[in-house]
Protein backbone atom coordinates (compact mmCIF):
# COMPACT_ATOMS: atom_id res chain seq x y z
CA UNK A 1 0.00 0.00 0.00
CA UNK A 2 1.33 3.45 -0.57
CA UNK A 3 1.69 5.90 2.33
CA UNK A 4 -0.39 8.90 1.90
CA UNK A 5 2.77 11.03 1.01
CA UNK A 6 3.61 8.77 -1.81
CA UNK A 7 -0.54 8.88 -2.82
CA UNK A 8 -0.09 12.64 -2.70
CA UNK A 9 3.39 12.88 -5.10
CA UNK A 10 1.90 10.26 -7.50
CA UNK A 11 -1.18 12.25 -7.71
CA UNK A 12 0.63 15.78 -7.86
CA UNK A 13 2.62 14.49 -10.84
CA UNK A 14 -0.28 12.91 -12.87
CA UNK A 15 -2.24 15.78 -12.49
CA UNK A 16 0.51 18.16 -13.72
CA UNK A 17 1.22 16.03 -17.00
CA UNK A 18 -2.01 14.66 -17.44
CA UNK A 19 -5.26 17.03 -18.25
CA UNK A 20 -7.83 15.56 -16.13
CA UNK A 21 -10.80 18.12 -17.48
CA UNK A 22 -9.99 15.95 -20.97
CA UNK A 23 -10.32 12.92 -19.05
CA UNK A 24 -6.67 11.97 -19.78
CA UNK A 25 -4.91 9.14 -17.83
CA UNK A 26 -0.82 8.01 -17.92
CA UNK A 27 0.08 6.46 -21.10
CA UNK A 28 0.61 2.71 -20.16
CA UNK A 29 3.24 1.21 -21.22
CA UNK A 30 2.79 -1.45 -23.86
CA UNK A 31 4.52 -5.09 -24.85
CA UNK A 32 3.76 -4.06 -28.51
CA UNK A 33 5.96 -0.55 -28.26
CA UNK A 34 8.36 0.58 -31.00
CA UNK A 35 10.90 -0.15 -27.86
CA UNK A 36 11.01 -3.26 -26.27
CA UNK A 37 10.99 -3.44 -21.76
CA UNK A 38 14.62 -2.56 -21.24
CA UNK A 39 15.58 -0.37 -24.12
CA UNK A 40 17.80 2.50 -22.84
CA UNK A 41 14.87 4.92 -24.31
CA UNK A 42 12.89 3.78 -21.97
CA UNK A 43 15.18 3.85 -19.25
CA UNK A 44 15.72 7.45 -19.90
CA UNK A 45 12.34 8.83 -20.78
CA UNK A 46 10.90 6.93 -17.17
CA UNK A 47 12.31 9.75 -15.42
CA UNK A 48 10.40 12.45 -14.14
CA UNK A 49 12.53 14.68 -12.89
CA UNK A 50 15.41 14.77 -14.98
CA UNK A 51 12.69 14.82 -18.10
CA UNK A 52 11.76 17.97 -16.83
CA UNK A 53 15.24 19.38 -16.59
CA UNK A 54 16.54 17.90 -19.63
CA UNK A 55 12.79 19.65 -21.18
CA UNK A 56 13.16 23.04 -20.02
CA UNK A 57 16.98 22.58 -21.23
CA UNK A 58 15.85 21.45 -24.52
CA UNK A 59 12.95 24.20 -25.29
CA UNK A 60 15.66 27.14 -24.73
CA UNK A 61 18.52 25.32 -26.80
CA UNK A 62 15.88 24.50 -29.56
CA UNK A 63 14.36 28.40 -29.56
CA UNK A 64 17.90 29.66 -30.45
CA UNK A 65 17.42 28.64 -33.96
CA UNK A 66 15.14 31.26 -35.62
CA UNK A 67 13.13 29.46 -37.92
CA UNK A 68 12.39 26.72 -34.98
CA UNK A 69 11.29 29.82 -32.76
CA UNK A 70 9.42 31.28 -35.28
CA UNK A 71 7.35 28.06 -36.00
CA UNK A 72 6.24 28.27 -32.55
CA UNK A 73 5.87 32.37 -31.76
CA UNK A 74 3.86 32.74 -34.99
CA UNK A 75 1.97 28.98 -34.84
CA UNK A 76 0.72 28.49 -31.57
CA UNK A 77 -0.29 29.44 -27.91
CA UNK A 78 2.64 29.26 -26.32
CA UNK A 79 2.42 32.49 -24.32
CA UNK A 80 -1.13 32.10 -22.78
CA UNK A 81 -0.64 28.02 -22.61
CA UNK A 82 2.47 26.86 -21.58
CA UNK A 83 1.28 23.76 -19.54
CA UNK A 84 -0.66 22.75 -22.12
CA UNK A 85 2.13 22.81 -24.47
CA UNK A 86 4.35 20.77 -21.43
CA UNK A 87 1.53 18.02 -21.56
CA UNK A 88 1.43 17.83 -25.27
CA UNK A 89 5.31 17.57 -25.24
CA UNK A 90 5.72 14.59 -22.67
CA UNK A 91 2.31 12.99 -24.02
CA UNK A 92 4.51 12.54 -27.58
CA UNK A 93 7.37 11.32 -25.97
CA UNK A 94 5.23 8.65 -23.28
CA UNK A 95 3.07 7.43 -25.95
CA UNK A 96 5.80 6.96 -28.83
CA UNK A 97 8.45 5.16 -26.33
CA UNK A 98 5.48 3.45 -24.45
CA UNK A 99 2.18 3.45 -25.28
CA UNK A 100 1.44 0.77 -28.69
CA UNK A 101 2.96 1.19 -31.67
CA UNK A 102 -0.49 1.38 -33.29
CA UNK A 103 -0.84 4.75 -30.84
CA UNK A 104 2.79 5.93 -31.37
CA UNK A 105 2.05 5.82 -34.96
CA UNK A 106 -0.87 7.99 -34.64
CA UNK A 107 0.25 10.47 -33.00
CA UNK A 108 3.54 10.63 -35.46
CA UNK A 109 0.98 11.41 -38.21
CA UNK A 110 -0.64 14.00 -36.47
CA UNK A 111 2.41 15.85 -35.31
CA UNK A 112 3.41 15.65 -39.25
CA UNK A 113 -0.21 16.73 -40.27
CA UNK A 114 0.11 19.82 -38.08
CA UNK A 115 3.56 20.33 -39.67
CA UNK A 116 2.22 20.78 -43.25
CA UNK A 117 0.20 23.99 -42.04
CA UNK A 118 3.43 25.67 -40.04
CA UNK A 119 5.18 28.16 -42.52
CA UNK A 120 6.25 31.77 -42.85
CA UNK A 121 8.52 34.14 -42.78
CA UNK A 122 10.92 35.59 -40.48
CA UNK A 123 10.97 39.50 -39.18
CA UNK A 124 13.86 40.06 -42.11
CA UNK A 125 11.83 37.78 -44.50
CA UNK A 126 13.89 34.77 -44.57
CA UNK A 127 11.29 31.87 -44.63
CA UNK A 128 10.44 28.72 -42.73
CA UNK A 129 8.66 25.84 -42.89
CA UNK A 130 8.19 23.19 -40.56
CA UNK A 131 8.21 20.01 -42.65
CA UNK A 132 12.33 20.90 -43.38
CA UNK A 133 13.84 18.02 -42.82
CA UNK A 134 16.88 20.20 -41.90
CA UNK A 135 15.20 21.93 -39.18
CA UNK A 136 13.52 19.14 -37.78
CA UNK A 137 16.93 17.64 -37.21
CA UNK A 138 18.11 20.33 -34.90
CA UNK A 139 14.83 20.14 -32.68
CA UNK A 140 15.38 16.43 -32.35
CA UNK A 141 19.41 16.99 -31.69
CA UNK A 142 18.64 19.57 -29.16
CA UNK A 143 16.28 17.97 -27.42
CA UNK A 144 17.90 14.00 -27.61
CA UNK A 145 21.42 15.84 -25.86
CA UNK A 146 19.51 17.52 -22.83
CA UNK A 147 17.00 14.93 -22.02
CA UNK A 148 20.10 12.19 -22.03
CA UNK A 149 22.46 14.64 -20.25
CA UNK A 150 19.41 15.10 -17.68
CA UNK A 151 19.26 11.44 -17.10
CA UNK A 152 22.92 11.32 -16.27
CA UNK A 153 22.98 14.19 -14.05
CA UNK A 154 20.30 13.61 -12.00
CA UNK A 155 19.92 8.83 -12.68
CA UNK A 156 22.54 7.67 -13.99
CA UNK A 157 25.92 9.45 -13.76
CA UNK A 158 27.98 6.47 -14.89
CA UNK A 159 26.01 5.53 -18.02
CA UNK A 160 28.45 3.80 -20.31
CA UNK A 161 29.10 5.50 -23.75
CA UNK A 162 27.58 2.92 -25.26
CA UNK A 163 24.36 3.50 -23.61
CA UNK A 164 24.64 7.40 -24.74
CA UNK A 165 25.17 6.11 -28.08
CA UNK A 166 22.30 3.47 -27.93
CA UNK A 167 19.30 6.30 -27.16
CA UNK A 168 20.41 8.48 -29.91
CA UNK A 169 19.66 5.13 -32.19
CA UNK A 170 16.58 4.59 -30.62
CA UNK A 171 14.84 8.30 -30.69
CA UNK A 172 16.55 8.98 -33.58
CA UNK A 173 14.20 6.09 -34.84
CA UNK A 174 11.08 8.77 -33.81
CA UNK A 175 12.99 11.37 -35.84
CA UNK A 176 13.41 9.89 -38.53
CA UNK A 177 9.55 8.95 -38.80
CA UNK A 178 9.27 12.76 -38.43
CA UNK A 179 10.88 12.99 -41.73
CA UNK A 180 14.33 14.65 -39.76
CA UNK A 181 17.54 14.56 -41.53
CA UNK A 182 20.24 14.34 -41.01
CA UNK A 183 19.70 12.08 -37.34
CA UNK A 184 22.61 11.16 -35.64
CA UNK A 185 22.90 7.77 -34.61
CA UNK A 186 25.94 7.98 -31.83
CA UNK A 187 26.48 10.82 -29.24
CA UNK A 188 29.49 11.61 -31.29
CA UNK A 189 27.72 12.57 -34.59
CA UNK A 190 25.19 14.46 -32.20
CA UNK A 191 27.77 16.77 -30.82
CA UNK A 192 29.31 17.12 -34.33
CA UNK A 193 25.58 17.76 -35.55
CA UNK A 194 25.58 20.21 -33.24
CA UNK A 195 28.46 22.30 -33.38
CA UNK A 196 27.58 22.54 -37.66
CA UNK A 197 23.98 23.92 -36.31
CA UNK A 198 25.81 26.75 -34.07
CA UNK A 199 26.07 28.74 -36.98
CA UNK A 200 22.45 28.95 -37.48
CA UNK A 201 21.73 30.17 -34.52
CA UNK A 202 20.71 33.40 -33.28
CA UNK A 203 19.76 35.50 -29.92
CA UNK A 204 18.20 38.58 -30.46
CA UNK A 205 14.65 40.23 -28.75
CA UNK A 206 12.83 37.59 -29.89
CA UNK A 207 14.22 34.65 -28.31
CA UNK A 208 14.94 36.85 -25.11
CA UNK A 209 11.13 37.24 -24.88
CA UNK A 210 11.32 33.59 -25.42
CA UNK A 211 13.25 32.83 -22.49
CA UNK A 212 11.64 35.42 -20.25
CA UNK A 213 8.84 33.78 -21.06
CA UNK A 214 9.65 30.41 -20.15
CA UNK A 215 11.84 31.37 -17.31
CA UNK A 216 9.05 33.62 -15.77
CA UNK A 217 5.91 31.64 -15.87
CA UNK A 218 4.02 31.78 -13.08
CA UNK A 219 3.07 28.52 -11.46
CA UNK A 220 0.45 26.76 -11.17
CA UNK A 221 0.28 27.35 -7.40
CA UNK A 222 2.17 28.89 -3.75
CA UNK A 223 3.16 25.64 -3.17
CA UNK A 224 4.35 24.48 -6.54
CA UNK A 225 6.78 28.05 -7.08
CA UNK A 226 9.88 26.57 -4.78
CA UNK A 227 9.80 23.48 -7.21
CA UNK A 228 9.20 25.10 -10.24
CA UNK A 229 12.14 27.56 -9.74
CA UNK A 230 14.60 24.75 -8.69
CA UNK A 231 13.81 22.97 -12.16
CA UNK A 232 14.37 26.23 -13.91
CA UNK A 233 17.78 26.36 -12.09
CA UNK A 234 18.69 23.32 -12.77
CA UNK A 235 17.83 23.30 -16.56
CA UNK A 236 19.54 26.48 -16.69
CA UNK A 237 22.47 24.81 -15.26
CA UNK A 238 22.26 21.51 -17.81
CA UNK A 239 21.87 24.03 -20.95
CA UNK A 240 24.91 23.52 -23.30
CA UNK A 241 27.30 26.17 -22.38
CA UNK A 242 27.12 27.59 -25.70
CA UNK A 243 23.26 27.71 -25.60
CA UNK A 244 23.35 29.50 -22.16
CA UNK A 245 25.58 31.92 -23.22
CA UNK A 246 23.62 33.27 -26.13
CA UNK A 247 20.90 33.38 -23.77
CA UNK A 248 23.15 35.52 -21.72
CA UNK A 249 22.16 33.35 -18.39
CA UNK A 250 24.63 32.61 -15.57
CA UNK A 251 25.49 29.59 -13.92
CA UNK A 252 23.06 29.15 -11.04
CA UNK A 253 24.96 31.07 -7.85
CA UNK A 254 24.63 28.11 -5.50
CA UNK A 255 25.12 25.30 -7.98
CA UNK A 256 26.08 22.34 -6.02
CA UNK A 257 23.19 23.40 -3.97
CA UNK A 258 20.87 22.82 -7.14
CA UNK A 259 21.97 19.87 -8.14
CA UNK A 260 21.66 18.40 -4.82
CA UNK A 261 18.13 19.32 -4.56
CA UNK A 262 17.29 18.12 -7.74
CA UNK A 263 18.99 14.71 -7.45
CA UNK A 264 16.79 14.61 -3.74
CA UNK A 265 13.18 15.96 -5.57
CA UNK A 266 14.25 12.99 -8.44
CA UNK A 267 15.04 10.33 -5.56
CA UNK A 268 11.60 10.97 -3.64
CA UNK A 269 9.78 11.19 -7.00
CA UNK A 270 10.93 7.78 -7.93
CA UNK A 271 10.45 6.30 -4.20
CA UNK A 272 6.81 7.60 -4.29
CA UNK A 273 6.31 5.85 -7.73
CA UNK A 274 8.07 2.77 -6.88
CA UNK A 275 9.53 1.29 -9.68
CA UNK A 276 7.65 -0.96 -12.23
CA UNK A 277 4.25 1.27 -11.33
CA UNK A 278 6.49 4.34 -12.27
CA UNK A 279 8.23 3.28 -15.33
CA UNK A 280 4.97 2.24 -16.25
CA UNK A 281 2.95 5.43 -15.62
CA UNK A 282 4.97 7.87 -17.60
Amino acid sequence: MFSPVRRALVRQVRSTFNDQSKGEKPVPASDEAFFPRGSVIRRVHGDVTSMMVGGIAALLTQMLHPKALGGVWDHSDVAEDQLGRLRRTARFIAVTTYGHRDAAQTAIDKVKAIHEHVSGALPEGTPYRATDPCLLAWVHVAGAINFLDGWRRYAEPRMTRADQDTYFTESGEIARMLDADPVPRTRAEAEKLISEFCFELRADDRSRAFRDLVLNAPPSSLGEAPVQRLLFNAAVDLMPPFAREMHGLDKPLLTPVVRGATYGLASTIRWAFAGERYRASH
